[in-house]
């Protein structure tokens, strides 16, 4: 580790992301073997956080994350939905559908951005807000794909469902390699050809690489 950098912080950031990954909770034990550091150390950095309410002991002893991290959580969705709407837009503009941002908030995908096709007689709308459960529509299942490939490139980048939402049916891909965050990209339409997964995939990879 360079010496301009603290070495409780960088502990305390990887517990938060062990527990991030571990919504069923882990204990100081199972913490401090995964950090590779002793129990003390781990106990300090869990009390620490715990006044900070990023993090929460069950009375099993098993810790999670606190509800202060929703908090930090909903900061990001501005910076997220700002960064993703040029992409959205020319996906939009490009395929006459509505074209949305979705973040993984528990076992949902949150739609942080949505846009309209700007010369279209008939699309479909797509609520700002929404809620679907990951697997229910395109845009959950993109990023229930991702999860099981592991790191590798899914074949074909894009998934598409058919009448599992309100709005329709859909093409969606992940949005890959932003360390903390789960999302997805998609559109929404009557009946997207497939033809479209291409550009939903390049909308998705262009905004993970600003984002990244």
């Amino acid at each position: 580790m360079a010496k301009e950098t603290s070495q409780t912080l960088d502990r305390g950031l990887r517990v938060l992301t062990l527990l991030s990954d571990s919504p069923e909770g882990l204990t100081v034990t199972e913490i401090a073997s995964a950090l590779g550091v002793s129990r003390t150390v781990v106990y300090r950095l869990v009390v620490t956080l715990e006044q900070h309410a990023l993090v929460r002991r069950s009375a099993d002893g098993r810790c999670r994350l606190g509800l202060a991290v929703l908090g930090l959580a909903r900061q990001i969705q501005p910076h997220l939905r700002d960064t993703a709407l040029p992409a959205l837009r020319r996906l939009a503009e490009s395929t006459g559908a509505t074209a949305y941002l979705g973040v993984v908030d528990g076992g949902d995908l949150l739609t942080v951005a949505v846009v309209e096709p700007p010369r279209s007689d008939v699309h479909v709308a797509y609520r700002l807000g929404s809620r679907v459960p990951l697997e229910l529509g395109a845009g959950g299942r993109a990023v229930l794909a991702a999860r099981t490939a592991a790191g590798r490139p899914l074949d074909p980048p894009w998934v598409v469902s058919s009448g599992e939402t309100p709005a329709g049916s859909g093409i969606a891909a992940p949005v890959i390699g932003i360390p903390g965050i789960e999302a997805a990209v998609g559109l929404a339409a009557v009946s997207p050809p497939d033809d479209l997964g291409p550009r939903v995939a390049r909308a998705a990879n262009e905004i993970a690489r600003v984002l990244a």
